[in-house]
């Protein structure tokens, strides 16, 4: 039973933390460590929803605002979360100066312009790949390209050390054992979803993943809660654009 509580409460958390249902975490930002294994599963629900909103939209609308629709469902489900990260490190990464100036800029409520064209550039991309998907596939990707950009959360950070004493980067510490259930949940995910396609999205996600990680230590030092949402878009992008591409061909 014990077990099984601490697993309910992981789950619990990680859907709270990663999107705006109404649900009731157990446990504070120090208990994301278990959490962060649940991270995959809580995308595939994220990616659900949006698929859903696809699937609803497209015989009546088309495939291009089935798209946009979804984009916003991804969007709306989750708060702008990773938005707002991606945002404040493209602002971050667009700034001149050391890493404290950085990371000031990163931590400024207001939106730059390199953090304006990130967000204008991420929404574009994402509606416009999810508008050319066939509608056998718009489900499976939107599912399988969510999992892997909230892995991609997991595996930044594994590999990044916070680059504050405080805030939610120096909280969210994936332990190994979270660590290795989240990379098993996204394999078995894309073995499932697709072999070729499932695992070419994995490798192209990862390599975003530990792209961003390597930018992430070299201009800030670590890991910060922006760097974890900008993670997660990221990743989801670049998993969706590699799915869309198979689905086309």
């Amino acid at each position: 039973m014990g077990a099984l509580r601490r697993a309910g409460s992981g789950a619990t958390l990680a859907l709270a933390f990663l999107t705006v249902l109404p649900v009731r975490p157990r446990g504070d930002a120090a208990a994301l460590r278990a959490a962060a294994a649940w991270f995959p599963a809580v995308g595939a629900v994220i990616g659900a929803i949006a698929g859903g909103v696809w699937i609803a939209a497209e015989p009546t609308l088309g495939a291009a605002v089935a798209g946009v629709l979804a984009t916003i469902a991804l969007i709306v489900v989750t708060g702008a979360l990773h938005q707002d990260g991606l945002a404040d490190c493209a602002d971050g990464l667009g700034v001149r100066g050391d890493r404290e100036r950085r990371l000031a800029v990163m931590r400024d409520p207001s939106i730059g312009a390199f953090g304006a064209i990130a967000l204008v550039a991420w929404v574009l991309l994402l509606a416009t790949a999810l508008g050319a998907l066939p509608h056998a596939d718009a489900v499976r990707t939107l599912v399988l390209s969510a999992a892997l950009g909230r892995w991609g959360a997991v595996v930044h950070g594994t590999l990044a050390a916070p680059a504050r004493a405080e805030g939610l980067g120096a909280a969210f510490s994936v332990g190994p054992a979270a660590g290795a259930l989240a990379t098993a949940s996204v394999v078995a995910a894309a073995l499932a979803l697709g072999p070729v396609s499932g695992l070419a999205a994995l490798g192209a996600g990862g390599l975003a993943a530990l792209a961003g990680t390597a930018w992430t230590r070299r201009a800030l030092g670590g890991r910060t809660g922006d760097t974890l949402g900008a993670t997660v878009a990221i990743v989801e992008l670049t998993a969706c654009l590699v799915l869309v591409g198979f689905a086309r061909h």
